[in-house]
């Protein structure tokens, strides 16, 4: 699909970058011209500053402008796991337990945390099967 975005590709948004995506994923599909009252009103943004932020978000494959309709290319739960699997990757060189290790050894796990963390391995792995 075009604008997908690949997982090795990786994908960072800044604050205001953020937010923005989030007016666009709360409403889609939203007509452009909607979008330039709604960045007006939220972060005091003129059209062409939103076009500008927009076209930065559509190159990255976010979204999609088409014919005037914004909608996203990739939904607001697949960027979260791309971002996840950026960090993971970036940070503990893709290694899932080498984060929880290194979280929990700041943050001790509550019992609850640590039960729900191992019904969700339990579940992931069936799936896997």
């Amino acid at each position: 699909m075009a604008g997908r975005i690949k997982r090795e590709q990786g994908i960072s948004l800044g604050v205001l970058e953020s937010r923005f995506a989030d007016l666009i994923w709360d409403r889609e599909p939203i007509p452009s011209g909607e979008l330039v009252k709604l960045t007006a009103q939220e972060f005091g943004w003129t059209k062409s500053t939103m076009y500008t932020v927009l076209k930065r978000l559509t190159a990255k494959g976010l979204f999609v402008n088409d014919n005037g309709t914004v909608r996203a290319s990739v939904s607001r739960d697949e960027y979260r796991a791309l971002r996840s699997d950026g960090f993971v990757d970036e940070v503990f060189g893709g290694s899932l337990p080498a984060m929880v290790a290194s979280f929990a050894a700041r943050r001790p796990l509550s019992r609850e945390d640590a039960e729900e963390l191992k019904k969700m391995i339990d579940d992931f792995t069936e799936k896997q099967k």
